[in-house]
């Protein structure tokens, strides 16, 4: 077996879930390539996009984009706007697919479901060509009325009416979650963790072990009132509490923090890093924006999580989702964030409940699920 993985430099969620599933294949001999789809029209083309989509996030412009599908008619006769902007690079990435001799694509993101739909629907892909979507939000993506394809992957079975009444075929639809990477299933010792983590924080500040640790993370783009919520902390807390922020990409908030919080001594501050596992194991609460493959990386690794203000749209479908099963606790008020996180580490049976919701609605085999059905 040879598979095409699809993702779109749309929100780090789509990529992280790519890597997950090509290293699971790894694992089982299985040859896998991670492609950005909208690079087959061009890599300007794929960072001009990047940067739309950081620009339609923080104007809420891409709740009104994705919905574009609840207003087509369920008729193949007409089509969402979205499936024809996704026609445009149809012939270079089926030749990717011909020339590379793949036996199965794998789609993280809508737009490369949309293009194999029409790539399908024209006959021009080879016979016995596997193609599954894979739903990396917890919500029922209009769109999906859309998809010609031999599998929808959903990230829970109580979204399966919720898919169907948008459009989505039945038989399609498989509840086998959201794939995340190996590391977010391997429970390691906190006390370890701990000692790890001073290696990739600043030397220049003490972090004690003994007290409560708050992890803030605003997404791969460094979405949020993370300055705000670590003021709120440190006015209500004090020195009571070590807080660790992730930053992300945004090299402005980054800069922005320092200078507001540089010389706090139980604020730690983080740009990128690839140790997130890590960081959750040694932490005692998490704040993070209601992404769904990040949300989905907490829940495997039960950390009592605290969703903040979420983009619009389906960040808003994934807080609500959580909230609702007991999997974090959702507000945008940072002082009730505060007031929550306090109880999390004080009140034992509220941070066992919630971690137990966590470990009945995630699912370790996602993506040896996912490549059996190719």
């Amino acid at each position: 077996m040879k598979t095409l993985i699809l993702s779109c430099d749309m929100g780090g969620g789509h990529n992280s879930a790519a890597k997950a599933l090509a290293q699971w294949g790894g694992h089982y001999g299985i040859e896998c390539e991670i492609a950005d789809t909208l690079s087959f029209i061009s890599t300007d083309f794929s960072k001009t996009m990047s940067d739309l989509y950081i620009f339609t996030t923080k104007s809420n412009l891409i709740k009104v984009i994705y919905r574009t599908g609840e207003i087509v008619p369920r008729s193949r006769r007409v089509k969402s706007p979205v499936y024809m902007a996704n026609k445009i690079y149809c012939k270079r990435l089926c030749d990717h697919i011909l020339e590379g001799g793949f036996s199965s694509v794998i789609c993280t993101h809508v737009f490369p479901a949309e293009a194999m739909t029409a790539l399908r629907r024209a006959g021009l892909l080879p016979a016995g060509l596997r193609t599954v979507f894979v739903q990396t939000d917890y919500d029922a993506l209009p769109l999906m009325k859309d998809l010609e394809v031999d599998g929808i992957v959903i990230p829970h079975p109580h979204l399966i009416e919720e898919c169907v009444a948008i459009g989505a075929r039945r038989e399609l639809l498989h509840p086998f979650g959201i794939p995340v990477s190996e590391e977010c299933w391997h429970h390691n010792d906190r006390t370890a963790a701990r000692k790890e983590c001073t290696g990739i924080l600043s030397a220049e500040k003490d972090i004690r072990s003994s007290a409560d640790w708050y992890l803030i993370m605003s997404g791969s783009m460094g979405f949020g009132k993370t300055g705000e919520l670590i003021r709120t902390i440190v006015d209500t807390e004090g020195q009571n509490v070590e807080v660790l922020a992730v930053c992300g990409s945004n090299t402005k908030l980054l800069s922005r923090l320092q200078k507001d919080f540089g010389t706090v001594p139980n604020v730690h501050l983080l740009g990128f890093t690839d140790r997130v596992p890590l960081l959750m194991d040694a932490c005692d609460v998490l704040f993070t924006k209601p992404g769904g493959l990040s949300s989905t990386e907490a829940a495997a690794k039960r950390i009592p999580i605290i969703h903040t203000a979420p983009i619009p749209g389906c960040e808003t479908d994934n807080a609500r989702f959580f909230h609702y099963h007991g999997m974090s606790y959702s507000t945008t008020d940072t002082a009730q964030q505060v007031a929550v996180a306090h109880r999390l580490c004080s009140d034992k049976k509220f941070r066992e409940d919630m971690t137990a919701a966590q470990a009945a609605n995630t699912f370790p085999d996602t993506s040896e699920n996912i490549f059996n059905l190719l």
